[in-house]
């Protein structure tokens, strides 16, 4: 255990557990973005899909590992950032320079300003403090009716922009960290970068995108539209 500890202290340990959080909450942004899409098949197969989700048992357990997850990596990538800054070291060669990408200089802008996001999606479709308020409140079926929160929240054009440019800026963060989520890994040789430079906006895409589809669909009136 102390040997694990004095490993996440150093700069190589701290790296490998911001990779490891990170690939964390890349398969949650997944897993959750399904879910989410599940607003194309109707109100009853988001309402169902977010009552079972309710009613997990484990819910309050992931719900607080997944706080930890994001605690954890935000921290030590703060950290990383602030103990480079102040070493100065020499830049090391990387291969492809993943770095030096757009993406990846913004990668501090972005991560402060999703964080802000977090709290405004908490506020909307949470605590309901923030947006339009909908009644009644569950479905016909005595269910949250999240589906209703959906269309009702995203008809608002502001909060679908809001939205929308924060999905832009999670796909940005998204595809210089799966990059370098490679690199901490040692996929860094010459043969792999094609195929990380493909798979990286490639699953950016997949995971922004679907999210941004929600309020856009919803602007236009292909969900929400016949309701």
């Amino acid at each position: 255990m102390n040997r694990m500890l004095r490993l996440f202290r150093t700069s190589i340990g701290s790296k490998l557990l911001v990779a490891a959080t990170g690939a964390a909450l890349i398969g949650f942004l997944f897993v959750h973005a399904a879910g989410n899409l599940l607003v194309l098949k109707g109100a009853d197969a988001l309402n169902g899909y977010a009552d079972w989700l309710q009613g997990h048992p484990l819910l309050w357990g992931f719900r607080a590992g997944l706080l930890l997850l994001f605690a954890v990596h935000i921290g030590v990538s703060i950290r990383l950032a602030h103990e480079n800054r102040a070493a100065r070291p020499h830049r090391y060669r990387r291969i492809a320079r993943l770095g030096s990408r757009l993406p990846g200089r913004l990668m501090p802008v972005s991560g402060g300003l999703l964080l802000a996001f977090l709290v405004f999606h908490l506020l909307h479709l949470t605590v309901r403090t923030v947006g339009p308020m909908v009644e009644p409140l569950h479905d016909g079926s005595g269910r949250v009716d999240v589906y209703g929160l959906l269309v009702a929240g995203f008809s608002e054009p502001w909060i679908a922009a809001v939205y929308v440019a924060a999905m832009v800026l999670l796909g940005l963060h998204l595809v210089h960290a799966i990059e370098a989520l490679f690199q901490t890994l040692g996929f860094n040789h010459d043969s792999y970068q094609p195929l990380i430079r493909v798979l990286g906006p490639a699953l950016a895409l997949l995971i922004a995108g679907g999210f941004a589809s929600i309020p856009l669909l919803v602007l236009v009136g292909v969900i929400g539209g016949g309701s």
